[in-house]
């Protein structure tokens, strides 16, 4: 919302009108003055001159007084959103002003997101030419790694910003707060809805507004994920293709993000899991009901305090422990919540996975390349090879 400013009662009574080049109002605009001040008021008088100044066209003059002020430019801002929010900084005289040197300028299209070191009274020209300067843009960039679990995610933001891990995780409580709609907490296999902010964090690199809150910066990364959900088109192609809820196929996401060692691979993971949950999955004879990912028991035992561990130093009894609500190995279906913060990815291999029949994958060597098989007798090779390779 535009603020009230002062009544100026001429160009003496303004400390810039000095630094500004008039270029004159029309007689239109003079009768509209008269007509506004009659019908609004003194008070409808301040809100009219601020719109007034700033669509004017007056402009300063010079690259600045030399009194700093940071502007953000946000995700996705017009030229016209840009110079709103010059003019509210005390940057350019009008937002005519920016615009019309942006018109001048055709790589002006192309400003980037972001916070920038600029000053006040600089004129449109100047603030152009200074926020396509990149030396002027305050890069103090967060960078999320994909696939890190929520509480990693504070740790890096703490870190970051000075604010306690515990400000993030007490935002991270209410997620619909953070900004996730209501429907993305809607499951189709039966199953209980626990709503967490695990998944919704997207994996990328950041740069905050200055003194954001814990809240904040949470919310942005929540609007990032929707933003990148929204470009897949991921909620209604999840529901016509796979025939799940878009929740589901997230935790699919995660899944992948955290088995697959390579990019190439995550789709099909995703596959793998599809197969295990929607078809008829046989192991040593008999029949599964599991998907048997040991990277959901993991997620549980980091739950309950524990240490990540690799699979193979994973025992029989906390593969088998009842009270891992994550364990794939104990309980049927997808686990409770995601068990990660899938990149984009992993989001588009669960969302339109390769067709195959597989149901086992392992990785065969150190790069993390997996092999994929539908049998066991396959699946046992793929093993061998991976031992040979001294992967397992």
């Amino acid at each position: 919302m535009l603020g009230e400013l002062p009544f100026e009662a001429d160009d003496a009574a303004t400390p810039r009108s000095h630094r500004r080049r008039r270029r004159g109002r029309s007689g239109f605009t003079l009768l509209l003055v008269v007509v506004l001040l009659g019908a609004l008021g003194a008070g409808g008088w301040f809100g009219f001159q601020q719109v007034s100044d700033m669509l004017s066209g007056e402009d300063f003059d010079g690259t600045g007084n030399g009194v700093e002020v940071t502007v953000e430019v946000p995700e996705g801002a017009t030229l016209s959103t840009i110079a709103t929010e010059l003019y509210e900084a005390g940057v350019v005289a009008s937002t005519k002003a920016f615009i019309s040197a942006a018109e001048e300028h055709p790589e002006a299209t192309g400003i980037q997101p972001g916070v920038y070191l600029l000053q006040e009274e600089m004129s449109g020209e100047a603030a152009v030419l200074a926020l396509l300067d990149r030396s002027n843009r305050n890069v103090n960039g967060v960078t999320i790694p994909e696939g890190v679990e929520s509480w990693a995610v504070y740790e890096i933001l703490s870190s970051a910003s000075g604010i306690p891990v515990e400000e993030f995780e007490a935002a991270a409580e209410d997620p619909e707060a953070l900004g996730v709609p209501a429907f993305w907490f809607e499951r189709s296999d039966g199953k209980d809805v626990t709503k967490s902010i695990e998944g919704f964090l997207f994996p990328s690199t950041y740069e905050f507004p200055p003194n954001a809150t814990a809240q904040e910066m949470l919310s942005i990364m929540v609007g990032q994920f929707l933003s990148v959900a929204e470009k897949l088109d991921f909620v209604s192609r999840v529901e016509s293709e796979r025939g799940i809820s878009p929740y589901e196929a997230m935790l699919v996401a995660s899944l992948a993000q955290a088995e697959a060692g390579v990019a190439d691979d995550l789709g099909k993971v995703a596959r793998v899991a599809y197969n295990r949950l929607y078809q008829d999955f046989f192991c040593d004879g008999e029949l599964m009901n599991c998907l048997q990912f040991d990277v959901t028991t993991n997620y549980g035992l980091m739950v309950a305090g524990g240490d990540k561990k690799e699979s193979k130093n994973l025992t029989r009894d906390e593969l088998n422990d009842a009270d891992n609500l994550w364990s794939t190995h104990v309980y049927s279906g997808l686990p409770p919540t995601a068990i990660n913060n899938p990149g984009e990815l992993a989001l588009e291999g669960a969302m339109a996975p390769p067709e195959g029949d597989w149901f086992f994958f392992v990785a065969v060597d150190k790069e993390g390349n997996s092999k994929f098989a539908e049998t066991e007798e396959e699946h046992r090779q793929n093993i061998a090879e991976a031992e040979a390779n001294g992967v397992l």
